[in-house]
């Protein structure tokens, strides 16, 4: 499996940074969140409709938007 630089599998969201804009993906109507942090594999992210919540970024992968 191929995983972009800084990613393992331990830890997929590695390459997250603050500022970077991302979705959860079992959670649509929270709307666009943006990184606060991401220190040790937590990761805090400010969402739209649902504000800031903490992340373990081992559980769960979260869907990095980019500007097109």
């Amino acid at each position: 499996m191929s995983l972009e630089k800084g990613r393992t599998l331990e830890n997929p969201n590695a390459d997250l940074e603050p500022g970077d804009q991302v979705r959860h993906p079992a959670q649509p109507d929270w709307g666009l969140g943006q990184v606060q942090s991401n220190i040790a594999g937590r990761i805090t992210v400010n969402f739209e409709h649902r504000g800031k919540v903490v992340f373990d970024g081992r559980r769960i992968e979260l869907i990095a938007m980019f500007d097109m």
